[in-house]
């Protein structure tokens, strides 16, 4: 799953250059969708970067919001963070995006992204 997100969150990145992906990210951390790969349900947990968005966009109703995309490597990376932070410390990827806001990884992105992903999400810790 942590490899599946990081290609989710590059795809919106990628196919929506004018989208607010940072926007994307706090809502889908936030949403049914997201809940339920925590809770580690196989329907969803199943399902290429592309079958979650398009069944994403379904649940939730979801549409983009104009803005910036982020780009290089970085949505791919975020993505992967908080899906291996939420599995490393157990924590709701609702909780984890409220502790661990993308402004923050934005920021931290250029020091952490060359780590190894778990030493990574143990130098930002329990928030």
């Amino acid at each position: 799953m942590v490899e599946n997100q990081g290609k989710l969150f590059d795809f919106v990145a990628q196919m929506y250059p004018d989208k607010d992906t940072e926007e994307f990210i706090n809502t889908y951390m936030a949403s049914k969708t997201r809940k339920s790969i925590d809770e580690a349900q196989a329907y969803v947990n199943t399902m290429d970067a592309k079958e979650l968005w398009n069944y994403f966009n379904k649940t939730e109703n979801y549409h983009l919001r104009d803005g910036n995309a982020l780009e290089g490597f970085m949505p791919f990376w975020i993505g992967e963070f908080y899906a291996y932070y939420q599995w490393y410390y157990n924590l709701p990827s609702a909780e984890v995006v409220r502790k661990i806001p993308v402004s923050f990884l934005k920021k931290a992105y250029t020091g952490l992204h060359d780590l190894e992903l778990d030493l990574a999400v143990k130098k930002v810790g329990v928030v």
